[in-house]
């Protein structure tokens, strides 16, 4: 891991310092693949939003995919190139400031389309259908587009047998943090279901949870599928990661406050699972922390938690070589990635700070909150 704690020797905590150059050789993977593939790859930016380096990835990546206005806007706006839009529903209000951004926007349902499809087109969006094969390859039913009564896409057994004239594409979105594998196993089962539509079709959009990035992941294996693909049916296809783009890229350099002890040593840090790193308890998971261990694998056994009035706001069960003591400084890894785009101001905690690690080994600051964040959101 990076040394984080050391590049951010002179900031204040908690904040997020987001590698560069791990970003870069995350893109660089990531174009390669595009390369390769012929196919089209995009941002998922509601898992990295952070648009002080979107000029940087836009020298890589072919644009943004958005879930709704904002997200739309700022990635038009940050990156450009093309910006795609998917959301379970539109809002009527925001439908047409919605259009001035969005290149492609992706239907829930054929009612949605039928709302909304003319105005689209009529702006210059290519339209899509967002479908849902109803096959899932993973467990974590909250992360599963697939699971039983998934409001994520329109089945097969609401699809006419001919598309409307008009809607030039398919969107699947059914991967949360996996390999090709399920990636392939998945496509066969939107070919079987939905390829009686494909040649009705100019692009398609497989979607993101591609770990594409993660060491050990089968690239190849991906590389031959897609074009395959598209030799079948002559189709642009998309990808569109977004942990991918930014894993392992970044830390929350976070300070202890206190220690105390109730069964067990339990050092009290600035930084909260709940309100600076919440998918430790939505996924759940155990995030790694430079130089430590796991509980009882090092003398020294701390659990980590944070500042809240939540009795739950645990990151976790750590061993260090040395005991921890107040104004010792942690850095807890891949915290580049659904972190600042889903943080909160929960007991009036101050949202970390965010800076950049540069190539050059020179780190800026390029976000600092205090308390008009907190009251601007209330």
């Amino acid at each position: 891991m990076t040394d984080y704690i050391a590049a951010a020797r002179r900031l204040a905590t908690p904040c997020y310092v987001i590698d560069e150059a791990k970003l870069v050789q995350n893109l660089e993977i990531l174009r390669a693949v595009g390369d390769g593939a012929g196919c089209r790859v995009l941002l998922a930016q509601k898992a990295f939003a952070n648009y002080a380096l979107y000029p940087l990835i836009g020298r890589y990546l072919d644009g943004t995919a958005a879930s709704g206005l904002h997200e739309a806007r700022l990635g038009y706006e940050e990156m450009g190139g093309e910006t795609h839009v998917f959301s379970p529903a539109y809002r009527p209000e925001e439908f047409d400031e919605l259009l001035r951004y969005a290149g492609h926007v992706v239907f829930n349902s054929f009612r949605q389309w039928e709302l909304y499809g003319e105005r689209a087109l009529a702006s210059g969006a290519r339209a899509g259908i967002r479908v849902n094969p109803e096959f899932s390859t993973q467990e974590h039913t909250i992360y599963d587009p697939c699971a039983p009564y998934s409001r994520l896409g329109t089945v097969a057994a609401a699809f006419p047998d001919k598309l409307p004239p008009g809607i030039s594409g398919l969107h699947f979105h059914t991967l949360c943090e996996q390999d090709s594998d399920a990636l392939i196993a998945t496509l066969d089962e939107v070919e079987r279901l939905f390829g009686r539509c494909f040649h009705q079709l100019e692009w398609i959009n497989f979607g993101g949870g591609h770990h594409i990035t993660r060491p050990g992941y089968d690239i190849a294996s991906l590389v031959r599928r897609i074009r395959e693909f598209r030799a079948k049916y002559g189709l642009t296809v998309y990808l569109e990661p977004g942990e991918a783009v930014a894993l392992d890229a970044g830390a929350l350099v976070a300070t202890v406050l206190d220690v105390v002890t109730n069964g067990m040593d339990i050092a009290i840090t600035d930084a909260s699972a709940a309100c600076h790193m919440p998918d430790v308890l939505e996924m759940p998971y155990r995030p790694d922390v430079a130089g430590a261990g796991s509980a009882g694998e090092k003398p020294h056994t701390y659990r980590l938690a944070g500042n809240t009035c939540l009795s739950g706001d645990v990151i976790g069960d750590y061993s260090f070589d040395a005991p921890l003591r107040p104004g010792d400084r942690l850095a807890f890894g891949n915290m580049a990635i659904y972190t600042t785009v889903k943080n909160t101001t929960f007991n009036g905690m101050n949202l970390p700070s965010i800076a950049v690690l540069g190539t050059d080994g020179a780190v800026r600051t390029v976000r600092e909150f205090g308390y008009g964040d907190f009251k601007a959101r209330l």
